[in-house]
């Protein structure tokens, strides 16, 4: 299986990894179908993926909705008349402590309540899970050659505020293992599964945040930098081209190690 030719079915495709990754692909010759909430802004990308002389289709996608996934690998379909790779970037982040006290008084002022909690494993959890088996589906089905991604994430060893989305990562970065022993019992042999688990990610979001705060990030990053989207795009496709690698999650990180603030503590 290549690169070049192959269709590639994104969520989260209007920003972000998503955006990248369908970029990049593209430029190496792949079809791309990219599903957003975003309406406006993933029909910007495809507009200047196809006026750079790509081949990409998109639509509004909400993937907590069976159904708008369902709708968007038959959109894979029919235009390109398969489905080879899907990689679900969509996500969301709401940050905050599980209880926290007044400075004063000790007291709980403020938790994080059950909304918060739930509307990240919706999307992260719940749509990854939803995205991922209409994807199989249709490689079964279709007996096309293909590959599940899974974009678990650094954070996946926990992080503080972040217990949902942590909570998220961490159940995605198992799940490799578990479909390549589901398939290898059904003797489903065309479909892989690779995890990706991204480090600290040079998007938009994330350089745009107080600066002071970034160099902290990057202070435990070996490499001394963030990740570019295009370097986690690049990961994906080698793991497209090569068929060894599955049920597994790969950690494109730049080298974080915790080590010398750990020690410092």
């Amino acid at each position: 299986m290549q690169v070049r030719d192959s269709v590639v079915v994104i969520t989260g495709g209007a920003s972000g990894i998503g955006e990248g990754v369908a970029r990049y692909l593209c430029g190496q010759g792949a079809k791309i179908v990219l599903g957003d909430i975003a309406e406006d802004q993933v029909q910007r990308v495809v507009a200047e993926i196809r006026s750079a002389g790509g081949e990409a289709e998109g639509c509004k996608v909400d993937v907590t909705r069976d159904e708008d996934v369902s709708a968007l690998m038959d959109r894979a379909i029919s235009a390109y008349g398969r489905t080879n790779a899907v990689v679900p970037c969509a996500g969301i982040i709401r940050d905050g402590l599980v209880i926290n006290t007044d400075k004063e008084t000790g007291k709980v002022k403020k938790v994080m309540d059950s909304a918060q909690f739930r509307s990240v494993i919706e999307v992260n959890l719940v749509g990854s899970f939803i995205t991922l088996r209409e994807a199989a589906v249709c490689m079964v089905n279709g007996g096309w050659p293909g590959v599940l991604f899974v974009i678990s994430s650094v954070n996946k060893v926990g992080q503080v505020g972040q217990l949902n989305y942590s909570s998220a990562k961490a159940a995605l970065a198992i799940w490799p293992r578990i479909f390549a022993g589901e398939f290898q019992a059904r003797g489903i042999r065309n479909i892989r599964t690779v995890g990706i688990a991204p480090g600290y990610v040079g998007t938009p979001m994330v350089k745009g945040m107080n600066q002071d705060a970034l160099n902290a990030i990057l202070s435990d990053v070996h490499i001394g930098r963030l990740i570019e989207p295009a370097e986690i795009a690049a990961t994906i496709g080698f793991a497209i081209s090569n068929e060894a690698i599955d049920g597994t999650t790969l950690e494109v990180t730049g080298g974080v190690t915790y080590g010398p603030r750990a020690v410092a503590k």
